[in-house]
């Protein structure tokens, strides 16, 4: 029954419905913009690679792909493929090239309503708490969703990933326990500037050991990789089975696009609140780091990731994670197994230190005095939890609380979908 009624709840706010309004946000702006993250791609690059004179750029750009680099770039992406097929792979590019445009928007626009010093609202709630009448309202909603979902999926779940990494590696769970707890207490104490410190030091580090672990699966099948890149095209738009390939279609797009927004955030709002410490660049410029940060998450890592699982020619009784781990030990041996679990460990904790300040941010926009100062236990005890206990309905309320950011979130950006025109990258 409970299960049910879970299911129910995150079909309602996480459904099909969510997913087409996401999308068309994206389709909305990249017309707009005649495709700015197309013709525009010098500018976005300089903007997040360049020197520049603005402060906290790199520790933005850091922290924002932290909290969207996380297991979802090695499981999820085998989990997409077990349901949609190769075929996914292509869904969840298209997806990302609409989504730069929509984080695009979302960063524009937090910092075009940034307030002064001390401000109650921080990140997308800049905006959202103005998009009209019932702007507090939804506002309220999304600081709610932001500052569940950061115990949940961006707490929980991340440990409990971090925690099975650990135990492959001979660490304990109890151990990973308390010293993510740890870490996410003094995090969580800290805020954001915190958070920026260390995710600067630990994404350089692990995406250049997933890259080099990638790069060498892909070159030892290397042969297979032109027959796994017509696979993925085949699979997205195959019909040659009738009505059976037609939903084996639409199962590519769902798996895909579903999972493409799930690990880039786009339409979540949520990387906006990385940016919000940044001086010295105009809305444009934060605008333009936030098409990179979904790019390197979704363009570049998870495409490296499926192509090593379907270069690897797995059987086809694997499914979800194991796809991944049968990939890179089939080309590196017990170095492989090393390898990903080291990944998929980092991957988690970067999540997991962003997530906490995002979550920060939500209950402090809804509450004041001592309640705000539970939230590093709150944060420490869910951090914990996730590495000890079992997670199926926190699993199922993910959706839920996704779809309590999504819906206030893509409300505020078609509200002032004018403003975001008037960006001198739309003209």
């Amino acid at each position: 029954m409970l299960d049910r009624a879970l299911g129910l709840l995150g079909g309602a706010l996480w459904g099909w419905h969510v997913l087409l309004l996401i999308l068309a946000a994206g389709a909305s702006f990249s017309y707009s913009s005649a495709f700015f993250q197309l013709r525009g791609f010098g500018r976005w690059m300089g903007a997040a690679l360049g020197r520049g004179q603005g402060k906290g750029r790199f520790r933005a750009i850091a922290t924002a792909l932290a909290g969207s680099i996380g297991t979802g770039n090695i499981v999820g992406v085998a989990t997409a493929l077990t349901a949609g097929g190769p075929g996914a792979l292509f869904w969840m590019w298209a997806s990302a090239g609409l989504g730069m445009m929509t984080v695009y928007a979302e960063n524009y626009l937090s910092a075009r309503f940034r307030r002064g010093p001390g401000p109650k609202a921080a990140g997308p709630l800049c905006y959202i708490e103005k998009a009209g009448k019932y702007g507090g309202a939804l506002a309220a909603v999304y600081a709610l969703g932001c500052c569940l979902s950061s115990l949940g999926m961006g707490g929980m779940v991340q440990t409990n990933a971090l925690a099975s990494a650990c135990s492959s590696l001979g660490v304990p769970p109890w151990a990973t326990a308390l010293g993510a707890g740890a870490l996410v207490f003094f995090v969580a104490r800290g805020g954001l500037r915190s958070a920026g410190r260390i995710a600067e030091k630990l994404v350089p580090a692990m995406s250049l050991l997933f890259f080099a672990a990638s790069l060498g699966v892909l070159w030892v099948f290397r042969a297979n990789l032109p027959g796994a890149l017509q696979r993925v095209f085949q699979g997205a738009f195959s019909l040659r089975a009738g009505l059976g390939g037609g939903a084996g279609m639409l199962l590519a797009m769902r798996a895909g696009i579903s999972r493409g927004v799930f690990t880039n955030e786009a339409g979540l709002g949520s990387s906006a609140f990385a940016y919000q410490g940044v001086e010295g660049h105009s809305p444009e410029e934060l605008g333009r780091m936030g098409i990179f940060q979904v790019f390197a998450d979704t363009t570049v890592m998870c495409t490296v990731t499926g192509l090593c699982i379907l270069c690897s020619m797995p059987p086809r009784q694997l499914e979800g994670a194991e796809l991944t781990f049968y990939a890179y030990r089939a080309a590196l041996g017990p170095a492989g197994d090393w390898a990903v679990s080291t990944c998929t460990a980092l991957f988690a904790l970067a999540t997991v230190v962003a997530w906490c300040c995002y979550g920060r941010e939500g209950l402090y926009y809804l509450a004041k005095g001592p309640l705000r100062r539970l939230y590093p236990a709150l944060a420490a005890g869910a951090a914990l939890a996730g590495c000890l206990l079992p997670l199926e309905h926190v699993f199922q309320l993910g959706d839920a609380f996704n779809g309590l950011m999504a819906l206030p979130n893509l409300f505020a950006l078609f509200c002032f979908a004018k403003d975001v025109k008037k960006s001198k990258d739309f003209m």
